[in-house]
């Protein structure tokens, strides 16, 4: 890696290489639906957006997503016709398709925030599509959540239930074939019928095969009624789950100190008593949108300044963002896992405390 790659943009400006940047003010387009079933969640890249526009002097071009097949095509050309140096937002992998073979004829490099398909990666690659990933890949919640077994639950007796569903059963058949490659056999695994208002049965059997600590590959729902029915059965059990543990109450609340493998920029925080309510919540797709453009403002400076191609100069850079570092690998990829250990505390997940972790 070439040291300048690891510049700030506050350090271009200062030495006055971000000119360019400033003589023309860098147009981003921002992809994402203002209508229909996913509005809510373009409102998210939208606010994010702006934030880290407004605070770089970045211009923004709004274009809708419909998320329809065949609707990439006519995003790029309205990305191409906005005159954008670059676009964020693609929530839908439909938005890719066909899109990202115009927007490489014209050097436009698109950062997704939501699509985790493996292939449309893969093919990208291989067609020199300039597409960058800033969500996690498929593989990345069950490695985190087998790394902090074996961090935190190496001398435990662990179980590993799951709800039936395609999700759950991979998601925990891949945990478990990675601790037994690294010498941790479970010694309780069960499929568990999702969806019940009780498993005191469960947990019953948790307890007389010594388990404690589960691993729980199921929704949200069914981890806070197996919580429930093993605290009413005054079973002390360690309780793990994964993404899918960022949703609603209903209608059982989660037990504090379930914990999580969770993307930490898109949840919300415990509850405040203080009633400030003079910002809305930055969760959900906000702050990675801001991140999102963040990036391309110090990838166009440097870009300005070194005189190389945007899309080589997101490659393997350290980028300082409202999220944390974030590198992209040759691969376009986040070099870094992004899902970090959470834990359920006053209506909130949050890290946890050092002696829990």
């Amino acid at each position: 890696m070439n040291p300048h790659r690891l510049l700030p943009l506050t350090f271009l400006v200062l030495t006055g290489l971000a000119a360019p940047l400033a003589a023309a003010p860098l147009k981003i387009a921002v992809v994402a639906p203002q209508s229909g079933n996913f509005a809510t969640l373009g409102d998210e890249v939208r606010q994010g957006a702006k934030i880290s526009a407004d605070r770089l002097g970045v211009e923004i071009a709004l274009i809708d997503e419909s998320c329809e097949a065949g609707s990439g095509p006519q995003i790029a050309a309205s990305i191409r016709e906005a005159g954008a140096t670059a676009a964020i937002g693609f929530l839908c992998s439909e938005s890719l398709d066909g899109a990202l073979a115009p927007l490489k004829d014209a050097g436009v490099p698109a950062i997704t925030l939501s699509v985790r398909w493996k292939g449309l990666m893969e093919d990208a690659l291989k067609n020199g599509w300039p597409l960058f990933r800033m969500a996690p890949t498929v593989d990345d919640e069950a490695e985190k959540l087998t790394e902090i077994i074996l961090r935190d639950w190496k001398s435990e007796a662990i179980a590993l239930i799951e709800d039936g569903t395609i999700h759950g059963r991979e998601l925990t058949e891949t945990i478990r074939n990675s601790l037994e490659d690294r010498g941790l056999k479970p010694v309780f695994t069960d499929t568990f019928r999702p969806g019940q208002e009780q498993q005191i049965a469960l947990v019953r059997r948790l307890r007389k095969a010594g388990v404690t600590s589960v691993f729980v590959g199921g929704d949200r729902a069914d981890m806070s009624v197996i919580a429930r029915d093993a605290a009413t059965e005054k079973i002390d059990l360690n309780f793990l789950g994964g993404e899918a543990l960022n949703a609603a109450d209903q209608p059982v609340p989660l037990a504090e100190g379930v914990q999580a493998v969770l993307l930490p920029y898109v949840v919300g925080g415990p509850q405040t008593t203080d009633g400030n309510t003079s910002e809305p919540p930055r969760e959900g797709y906000v702050q990675p949108a801001e991140a999102a453009i963040s990036i391309l403002a110090d990838a166009a400076a440097l870009s300005g300044a070194m005189g190389s191609p945007l899309v080589d100069t997101l490659v393997d850079t350290a980028f300082d963002t409202p999220i944390g570092p974030i590198t992209f690998t040759t691969g376009h990829e986040l070099a870094d896992n992004p899902y970090r250990l959470m834990e359920w505390r006053r209506g909130g997940f949050v890290e946890p405390s050092p002696s829990t972790q």
